[in-house]
């Protein structure tokens, strides 16, 4: 999440209880339990760790880090078979560095195709930079937003097992951090035409249980999305809230410019977002791999994949607002 956009501002008051696995007649700590121990958890856990590893530097934009970032996340998207868009992955973008020099960064674009290529698209989103290395501490990013990062990964892998009915373009941002530098760009030079692009669901700060919810943010701005993240929600092992996109919040609650998605919206294009409340950690040297809870993590993640096939149904429908 952008502190650019935020002004460091905590964003709220915690949710409610991680909800209880009662349709398959278990507690909720045997869920959690189960969940944890499997495979893909564990798979999960591994991609984590290797993303915000201190070796990435803090995955600040226009670093080595950052290009290390960028080179692991090409890696994984090659191996699984996710093509990129044209004829790489990265797509340059040009960064203006605080203190004034122009350095280059590169947002990451991959296309899971439809099974209707020619309909509109849905965009899957989060951002791979962080904080980078202050006063020799590194600042690692697990939740802020390598979290989005793998859930990308992990979805990307079962889309294309399972495809979708429409192409689902996904874009790993860079720049986020310095206010939205890489989706910005995106959407003034996108891969598709901008009238192709049904929505946008993007994923930022999605790990840490801290708050005991996963929240939805865009619904009041597109109220036709909320019915489509409902169905989503229903089955999930992890609470849902909706909100944190009102004006009469107190600032920082409302979270409509606070990521990726407000370059979305600043276009007309509906957008939904996934994120946590602050946590202790947020944009602290804390925000480690090792604090993420792999029940919570997993659930949410399975919530977001319920999410994009329940949108990936509606997507023909879905309207943008005129800009």
């Amino acid at each position: 999440m952008s502190e650019f956009s935020n002004g460091w501002v905590r964003r709220g008051v915690a949710a409610a209880a991680v909800a209880v696995a009662s349709a398959i007649g278990v507690t909720s700590m045997q869920a959690q339990s189960a969940a944890a121990s499997d495979a893909t958890t564990a798979r999960i856990m591994q991609r984590l760790d290797a993303l915000a590893a201190d070796s990435m530097e803090g995955r600040r934009a226009g670093t080595a880090g950052s290009a290390r970032a960028r080179a692991w996340i090409v890696a994984e998207l090659s191996a699984m078979g996710a093509k990129p868009v044209g004829s790489n992955y990265a797509v340059p973008i040009s960064l203006r560095a605080r203190a004034g020099s122009d350095t280059s960064g590169a947002n990451i674009v991959a296309r899971i195709p439809g099974q209707n290529p020619s309909g509109p698209v849905l965009v899957l989103s989060a951002h791979y930079d962080h904080l980078g290395v202050r006063n020799g501490v590194v600042f690692n990013g697990a939740d802020d937003d390598a979290s989005g990062c793998v859930a990308l990964l992990t979805i990307a892998e079962r889309l294309l097992r399972e495809p979708p009915q429409h192409d689902v373009i996904l874009a790993f941002f860079d720049a986020e951090e310095s206010g939205m530098v890489g989706s910005k760009a995106f959407v003034n030079a996108p891969p598709v035409p901008l009238e192709r692009i049904a929505m946008n669901i993007n994923l930022d700060m999605v790990a840490r249980h801290d708050g005991k919810a996963l929240w939805v943010s865009g619904t009041s701005h597109s109220p036709s999305l909320k019915p489509i993240a409902e169905l989503a929600a229903k089955n999930s092992l992890v609470t849902i809230r909706f909100g944190h996109d009102t004006k009469n919040l107190k600032p920082g609650d409302d979270w409509t410019g606070s990521s990726d998605h407000s370059a979305f919206h600043s276009k007309g294009i509906p957008f939904l977002y996934l994120g946590v409340e602050d946590h202790d950690d947020y944009h602290q040297s804390g925000d480690d791999a090792d604090k993420v809870d792999p029940a919570f993590y997993r659930g949410a993640i399975e919530f977001a994949y319920a999410l994009v096939r329940a949108a990936d149904a509606k997507l023909s429908t879905v309207t943008r607002k005129a800009r």
